[in-house]
């Protein structure tokens, strides 16, 4: 097995270059990286992982906390995450907290115990207290979906509030007057956010907002299906039906169906989050594009410039804007 002395004198460079090589020091040349490159693969080098970490302090894996292992949504940010770093010879160690305080905390502290370089937190659970203490440590955190005060530098977010309020607009602008919503659940920070837009979108419109047009899911495909049922009882003459997420939408779309209802002739429907499955319902799902991918991106790049030293041509971006994406499940009225 070739070792890193062999790897230097093959590539004519000090062990210290060699070094920064393996561990992603910027302070090296293209040339001369290129060099050690090229000598690592014709002699078979495999650095030692434990030897690096001990060497540079760091153990090129990254922790993510995400709240649930399945769906689209989280399957995009997962993978995303994990693209972005792997270019970069870092790994991923991904646990879910199901959104529950003690389970999100343990999870977190497991990370901890890994050794990872850096966090990056999808934390609907702990508190922003919780959340401020970890970001004074010398872990960097990173947390997405989830504006935290005093920690803006440390978030990465989308204006929730906006994309509820562009999904009422577009239906309103079908010319829907009698308008429908299930709701993501109340503890959520993101949930209550989309509904202010909405009720801000039918109040700017003066269209009275009535408890009973309200159903408060939980962001399950199930609960979208509740919520259709609760509509047809208690709303009727609804036209238009917008919900806090695809997944809630899809169910709101079998259950109407089987209610003998067409979309969108009989019923529009709006969702949100754009995630891949939407344009694949049918009808297409007209939703809020969600940029779930592109946080992960930006998080996972601030890491690669913050944290490992890597040149980054992207600026880096905290806001991210939600926009309507057109289909056909909403129709005029």
């Amino acid at each position: 097995m070739a070792t890193i002395y062999e790897v230097s004198e093959a590539a004519g460079v000090s062990l210290a270059t060699v070094s920064r090589v393996m561990n992603g020091n910027t302070k090296v040349s293209d040339r001369t990286r290129k060099k050690v490159e090229a000598a690592m693969a014709s002699l078979g080098y495999q650095p030692n992982a434990i030897a690096q970490s001990l060497a540079s302090n760091r153990t090129n894996s990254v922790g993510l906390l995400v709240s649930e292992l399945h769906g689209s949504y989280f399957g995009d940010l997962m993978s995303t995450v994990e693209q972005v770093l792997k270019q970069y010879g870092k790994h991923v160690i991904i646990t879910a907290g199901h959104v529950d305080e003690k389970r999100e905390h343990e999870a977190i502290e497991f990370l901890k115990s890994r050794r990872c370089d850096a966090l990056i937190l999808h934390a609907e659970a702990v508190s922003d207290e919780y959340l401020n203490t970890l970001c004074t440590s010398d872990l960097p955190v990173i947390i997405i979906n989830r504006r935290v005060d005093g920690l803006d530098d440390n978030c990465f977010v989308v204006d929730n509030e906006k994309g509820g309020y562009l999904a009422a607009r577009t239906a309103i602008d079908q010319g829907h007057t009698s308008i429908g919503y299930i709701s993501g659940p109340s503890f959520k920070k993101d949930a209550t956010d989309r509904l202010a837009g909405h009720k801000r979108a039918l109040t700017e419109a003066g269209i009275e907002i009535k408890d009973e047009h309200i159903f408060e899911g939980d962001f399950h495909e199930s609960s979208g299906q509740d919520g259709m049922h609760f509509m047809k009882k208690h709303f009727p003459d609804m036209t238009a039906l917008i919900c806090a997420n695809d997944e809630m939408a899809s169910g709101a779309m079998t259950a109407a169906r089987e209610s003998g209802l067409e979309i969108p002739q009989h019923l529009s429907i709006v969702g949100f989050d754009n995630v891949l499955f939407s344009r694949y319902l049918y009808p297409k799902l007209t939703t809020i594009n969600n940029p779930i991918q592109a946080m992960g991106e930006m998080a996972a790049r601030w890491v690669l410039k913050n944290v490992y030293n890597t040149k980054m041509n992207h600026s880096i971006e905290h806001l991210f804007v939600p926009e309507v994406i057109e289909r056909q499940s909403l129709s005029k009225r």
